[in-house]
């Protein structure tokens, strides 16, 4: 036992670096570096404590009371325990919560904002659809009667037309009658003046 406390010094490992003792356990911690100690405690699970020096695969560390005691280093851990860090990670949650809320609020206000204006422009829409729609039956109309009034001025036109001929004919036929007919007319005598 003596050669292996000799031996302590060579192999430790100063240093003064906070450790938490491992969540998933209460452990029990020695009087010195090997199995061969007493136990002489326990310190508990995340329980913070400084650690002094590490021999072989014990550390010696020193815990808030300020009782330095070995224990295993595969039971010591770098980061803070879950009950150190627990209520910083609640206060996070909470925040990230209240950011969430927050983000739901204003993507529902938006949400509802956009489906107001769509519904506002699809209404638009209808009406224009709707508008489109009379002014193509207007249009359709305006065509028919342009449609029907060009067949009637068409018709107006051969009448006219026909007419012309007619009364065009008419007076042809009348001055080839006339014609005609004024060569076989029996002409006056002209009275012969004398003067003696």
């Amino acid at each position: 036992m003596a050669l292996g406390l000799l031996a302590l010094p060579l192999q430790a490992q100063e240093s003064n670096a906070t450790h938490w003792v491992s969540d998933s356990l209460t452990t029990y911690v020695r009087s010195g570096p090997t199995d061969g100690y007493r136990i002489v405690g326990t310190l508990t699970a995340g329980e913070p404590v400084t650690l002094l020096e590490t021999s072989g695969s014990y550390s010696r560390v020193q815990n808030v009371d300020g009782n330095s005691v070995w224990v295993l280093s595969n039971e010591l851990q770098d980061t803070p325990s879950a009950q150190v860090r627990l209520p910083e990670l609640e206060q996070q949650v909470a925040e990230l919560s209240a950011e969430l809320e927050g983000i739901n609020e204003e993507w529902e206000s938006r949400t509802a904002s956009m489906r107001e204006a769509l519904e506002s422009r699809e209404a638009r829409i209808a009406e224009l659809e709707a508008h489109n729609g009379e002014l193509d039956a207007e249009s359709e109309q305006s065509r028919q009667t342009i449609r029907q009034l060009q067949a009637r001025l068409d018709t107006q036109e051969e009448d006219l037309l026909m007419r012309y001929f007619m009364y065009g004919g008419g007076v042809a036929g009348a001055g080839l009658l006339v014609g005609l007919i004024v060569p076989h007319l029996p002409r006056r005598r002209r009275k012969r003046d004398r003067w003696f």
